[in-house]
């Protein structure tokens, strides 16, 4: 007898059958072609986290819009923000450190998109601040010709008077609601690093996903600016000592956060001494996950509990 074996694909992608002399049932071959179709299906990509995608768009709009131009290096740390995330994906899929990265690269492109707020909303002010002042010259030269004028051209200069007069309000209007503008785009840029006075002394608050990756206790590139101006608003100031806490969210286990935290505070220790501070009046303590200060059930309240926090005793 006749039977058939099938190769699992023809030149088209179609299965096809090929002659040959076999013992195997047609009911067999058609399960072992079935299975073949469901283990092709099963090997479908994950699917990205929210956190994910929504950071990929932030990230195509910031590039294609005034980010590009005015804030090129805060969209640079937002880009290598997000290939931390998209590395993690590729290695964790969809597990908290991926979203964690997700969500950190999403707020580093937003502070980007505040960046070039800022530099337009200032680039507005100085335009507005130009025309207010020639208006203010021509009104003045105005006011000094009328007193060679007629009547009717008195009249006349005093129509137009009136009119810069509007303009210059509106002058006015426009620059107090620029102001307005860069003010708030500077408050969401102080959300990188908070400084409160405390019982305990002056206590300076950086982020922990601005200072290190997720699980390492090596400073990042954009860390190591925003410590300089750390140590040197520091020695400004003058300081009798300085405390280094590390912190902390829950994930993992409370020994492996003491220790992380450790690292991490030392880090930064280390680095503020290579910047001036003196190593004899500066200790690092590792806090780990027992002062947080949001709720760790979420992306965000994670990444506000992975903080570094100095507090200066400032000289008497």
């Amino acid at each position: 007898m006749t039977t058939h074996r099938f190769q699992a694909f023809g030149p088209r992608g179609v299965l096809a059958p090929a002659p040959v002399h076999s013992f195997w049932p047609r009911a067999a071959l058609t399960g072992l072609i079935l299975l073949a179709f469901g283990g092709l299906s099963a090997c479908g990509k994950a699917v990205a986290p929210k956190e994910l995608k929504s950071a990929r768009d932030a990230f195509v709009a910031a590039k294609a819009g005034p980010p590009a131009e005015l804030a090129p290096a805060q969209l640079e740390e937002g880009r290598q923000a997000l290939d931390r995330a998209e590395e993690s994906f590729e290695k964790n899929k969809d597990k908290p450190e991926t979203v964690d990265l997700a969500y950190v690269a999403l707020r580093q492109i937003e502070l980007a998109q505040s960046a070039a707020a800022t530099e337009a909303a200032r680039r507005d002010q100085v335009a507005a601040e130009r025309d207010v002042d020639l208006l203010e010259k021509k009104f003045q030269e105005a006011t000094e010709a009328r007193l060679d004028k007629t009547e009717a051209q008195l009249a006349k200069e005093r129509s137009t008077a009136e009119r810069t007069a509007a303009e210059l309000e509106k002058e006015r209007k426009a620059r107090e609601d620029v102001e307005k503008k860069l003010s708030a785009a500077l408050m969401s840029l102080e959300k990188i690093a908070q400084v409160k006075e405390e019982a305990r002394g002056v206590v300076i608050t950086l982020s922990g996903s601005v200072l290190f990756a997720s699980g390492k206790s090596e400073l990042l590139p954009i860390a190591q600016s925003k410590l300089d101006d750390v140590a040197k608003a520091v020695k400004d100031q003058g300081y009798k000592k300085i405390i280094v806490e590390g912190h902390t969210d829950n994930i993992g286990t409370e020994s492996n956060n003491i220790a992380l935290s450790q690292r991490r505070a030392e880090a930064v220790r280390s680095y503020l001494i290579t910047r001036g501070i003196e190593s004899a009046k500066t200790t690092a303590i590792g806090i780990g996950e027992s002062r947080p200060v949001a709720d760790n059930s979420t992306a965000e309240g994670r990444a506000n509990n992975r903080r570094v926090e100095l507090v200066v005793t400032p000289e008497s």
